[in-house]
């Protein structure tokens, strides 16, 4: 499959971009690095939600977890926006794009850790939480996370010039055929599905060929039968 310029850069951007920021863009970065630490320093509780996901211990992050998960149901985030997305993205990158190892063996590999972070993100649904999201999916390879995050993309709902949409393709892409995953295959015809409502349709080609891909793949009939679904949703919406 060709990718469009624009995904190429995208990828390209996301996993090398450490080594390619120009003096500009990290003394930016720095700067808001300083403005989140005294976001922090405001609040108490944002410390000690902070700490805790930090902490190299599992049931310590999914309390922090827990914590976050209270504020994003009852709606009491309130001006703290900035600090829940830097927490959520933190935790949802713990042991892929960051990454510990003792003698060579990952030890902070926790999915479900990931997988929660993942769906927070899609909850608070902002713009900095839709690239999160866009992170987790390229760059996690476990997939009941990628699960999650696509079915995120779709909740949030923002696809400015199909961006997300070529991304969740592109995912589909990199997987193994020979290894097909239902529940990632079923959360991507969902998030096109979703953008599609909140976009009144999609005129991408390659949300279509998504689909199609996923209705003639050695998936289960249910998750082939959805791809259908979604398919005829986008011609009566287009």
């Amino acid at each position: 499959m060709k990718i469009s310029v624009v995904l190429c850069g995208l990828v390209a951007f996301l996993m090398f971009s450490a080594g390619a920021l120009s003096a500009q863009e990290r003394k930016a970065a720095a700067s808001k690095e300083i403005t989140i630490e005294e976001l922090f320093l405001k609040s108490i509780e944002f410390q000690i939600l902070r700490e805790k996901a930090f902490s190299e211990d599992y049931e310590i992050k999914m309390g922090a977890l827990d914590d976050l998960d209270k504020k994003v149901t009852d709606g009491s985030i309130g001006g703290n926006t900035a600090q829940v997305e830097f927490v959520l993205e933190y935790l949802a990158m713990e042991g892929s794009g960051r990454t510990a190892r003792e003698g060579g063996r990952l030890v902070n590999n926790f999915p479900e850790v990931r997988r929660r972070a993942a769906n927070m993100l899609g909850r608070i649904g902002t713009e900095a939480a839709k690239d999160a999201l866009i992170r987790v999916l390229l760059i996690d390879e476990e997939a009941m996370v990628k699960a999650e995050a696509a079915y995120a993309l779709g909740l949030i709902g923002l696809n400015t010039d199909n961006e997300v949409v070529r991304v969740l393709a592109f995912a589909l892409d990199r997987e193994d055929p020979s290894r097909p995953d239902n529940n990632f295959a079923y959360a991507l015809a969902l998030a096109i599905e979703k953008l599609a409502q909140r976009g009144k349709g999609i005129t991408d080609p390659a949300a279509y060929r998504t689909l199609v891909k996923i209705a003639g793949g050695n998936y289960l009939r249910t998750v082939k039968t959805k791809a259908l679904q979604v398919l005829d949703q986008l011609k009566k919406t287009n």
